[in-house]
């Protein structure tokens, strides 16, 4: 017996196609119009996360700025279509890298937590410091005190 793929709540369908259209185009200017105000984000350098739609919107438009052939391969989606792990690629100057975004979203379709993980060490390290440049004076004070 094959298990049917566990298929997307509708609200998470939509509010998922708005950011692959985003991405597509380069421009997450409607990136707030699918992330809850109280979103968490989890870098894949740091331990602790950022708190607030704020903290999300600024990593992600900073981000597709710092990476280079950025690019979607695979997608999975749990048994209640919340939640969405899209695997990609993306290069930083001369560094590949591989990734994964951990999204959960609400059941209206709301971004709750958006997580990071990138491999390898050397692409992680490259992301960090490109993007501690960018971001080092201002994404602190979103930090979660653990």
């Amino acid at each position: 017996m094959t298990q049917q793929p566990a298929s997307l709540h509708p609200a998470v369908a939509k509010s998922l196609a708005s950011w692959h259209q985003m991405i597509e185009k380069n421009d997450l200017s409607e990136l707030r119009t699918i992330v809850h105000p109280d979103a968490t984000f989890r870098s894949p350098m740091a331990i602790n996360s950022y708190k607030s739609a704020d903290a999300v919107i600024l990593a992600l438009t900073t981000v597709i700025t710092v990476f280079e052939n950025f690019a979607y391969h695979r997608q999975f989606v749990t048994d209640d279509g919340l939640n969405v792990v899209l695997e990609f690629s993306a290069n930083v100057g001369e560094k590949l890298l591989k990734g994964a975004d951990f999204v959960r979203f609400d059941e209206d379709g709301k971004i709750i937590e958006f997580e990071v993980m990138i491999r390898p060490l050397s692409g992680l390290q490259a992301l960090g410091q490109e993007m501690g440049k960018r971001l080092g004076h201002v994404l602190p004070e979103y930090k979660v005190k653990p």
